[in-house]
């Protein structure tokens, strides 16, 4: 795979210019995006997956849902629906995605949950129903430039930022790093929990943020505890087990795993993967499964794995949380 991206480095002056001319249209104002009269959080990326989105969503929902009503607005990634779909009781990860399943999963009982690949018709829907809605926060939205976000947080990580990376194919940018400049605040995640100031110096004199930009670094806590549908058990108690990942960069949980000298193997699909009925066959072979919140809710309905399956959640922890929380309340209340 590699080997191909490098091969096909002749394309990424052809991405790049096709992206930059079209940023440049809605930039101009030729190509018009919609605004809104009310708060629209993005929370997104220049670079294709595995920056945090998820964690970063929950974090502003637990932030903001005692105070306002609230709702999350996703693609939908690879679910068998189309359209716009509002997340209920018969919601699962095939008609809203696997994300914001476990968002419904999550906060169903404090927010509302929505799909829809046009953003525009998404808000609308979202807005014309019977709750009226305070906070719309857009999952993985910075590059539908038809919605114009009032706020926009992008996020790139310490081990891979996107000022050291180019377009695809042979990179990882969905744009050029240029576009960086739409953002309000510009958030460092996965960082080590020890980073000094003096590398986040270094960084910030990197990303070279404009004056109205504010720049954080964030870091993953995982749990101590891990989950199944009936019970919870802590890393002491835990036997051998099979960690099951089907995510983007899995390479943080793994190390987090070893630091705590457990025994497992590790089985690694591809971000988003859809588990066969060949890999719930083998799966449910093995006496016990730790998994991702994510990938949990793929796998949490076969009965096959309902009694050895358990996930570990995470958090997001950032190193300026007063002046972040601020930054996000002052523009929730205009």
């Amino acid at each position: 795979m590699k080997i191909l991206r490098h091969l096909l480095f002749p394309v990424v002056p052809i991405y790049f210019m096709v992206t930059w001319l079209r940023n440049k249209l809605y930039d101009l104002g030729i190509k018009k995006a919609m605004n809104y009269d009310f708060p629209v959080i993005c929370v997104g990326n220049l670079s294709a997956g595995g920056t945090g989105k998820t964690p970063m969503i929950e974090y502003l929902v637990k932030l903001l849902k005692a105070d306002y009503k609230v709702a999350t607005l996703s693609r939908g990634y690879k679910r068998k629906t189309t359209g716009f779909q509002l997340a209920n009781a018969s919601a699962t990860v095939e008609t809203i995605g696997d994300e914001p399943f476990q968002f419904y999963n999550k906060f169903k009982d404090a927010i509302e949950v929505a799909v829809d690949s046009d953003r525009q018709n998404g808000i609308a829907e979202l807005q014309a129903l019977s709750k009226k809605l305070d906070v719309i926060l857009l999952d993985d939205a910075f590059q539908h430039r038809k919605v114009q976000a009032g706020f926009n947080i992008m996020l790139t990580t310490y081990s891979n930022p996107f000022f050291s990376d180019i377009v695809l194919p042979t990179g990882d940018l969905r744009e050029p790093r240029s576009g960086a400049k739409r953002a309000h605040c510009i958030v460092v995640t996965k960082c080590p929990l020890d980073i000094n100031n003096s590398e986040k110096e270094a960084i910030i004199k990197r990303i070279n943020p404009l004056k109205s930009q504010s720049v954080f670094f964030s870091s993953i806590v995982y749990s101590e505890t891990l989950f199944s549908e009936a019970e919870s058990i802590t890393f002491e108690a835990i036997k051998p087990f099979t960690l099951v990942t089907g995510i983007a960069n899995a390479t943080p949980l793994v190390q987090f795993l070893k630091g705590k000298q457990l025994n497992f193997e590790h089985l690694n699909y591809k971000d988003h993967h859809e588990f066969s009925e060949q890999d719930i066959v083998e799966l449910s072979k093995k006496s016990l499964i730790v998994t991702t919140e994510k990938d949990f809710m793929r796998m949490k309905d076969y009965t096959v794995l309902r009694d050895k399956l358990y996930y570990l959640p995470i958090e997001v922890k950032i190193d300026d949380k007063p002046k972040f929380e601020a930054l996000i309340k002052a523009f929730t209340k205009r």
